[in-house]
């Protein structure tokens, strides 16, 4: 159930992190409350996975699963560049993760 939790808790750090975009230095209130509502839930499932998963596993697949999602929402939907090798360094976070996972 770690695992779970820890997907999940990736999946809100990157929803909180983009709503901290929105949020305009938490000058706008609802992009504020949602952002701080997503960092305490995604903290939570951190917490939750660390119990089964070790801390440095467990924090390196959560910040991976947030900056391969952001980097790729970047490509979508701000006009990021997607270059070949912008493309193959996300890749290669997702094999760290996945690696991590592997060999925990």
């Amino acid at each position: 159930m770690g695992w779970v939790y820890l997907c999940i808790a990736g999946i809100l750090e990157c929803l909180w992190a983009v709503g901290l975009k929105y949020s305009d230095g938490f000058t706008r209130l609802w992009p504020s409350v949602i952002s701080i509502s997503l960092i305490i839930i995604s903290l939570g499932l951190l917490s939750l996975a660390m119990r089964t998963i070790p801390v440095g596993t467990a924090y390196a697949v959560w910040s991976g699963i947030g900056a391969a999602m952001l980097a790729v929402y970047g490509i979508m939907f701000l006009d990021e560049s997607g270059s070949l090798i912008r493309i193959s360094c996300i890749f290669m976070i997702i094999a760290g993760g996945a690696g991590l996972k592997v060999f925990a």
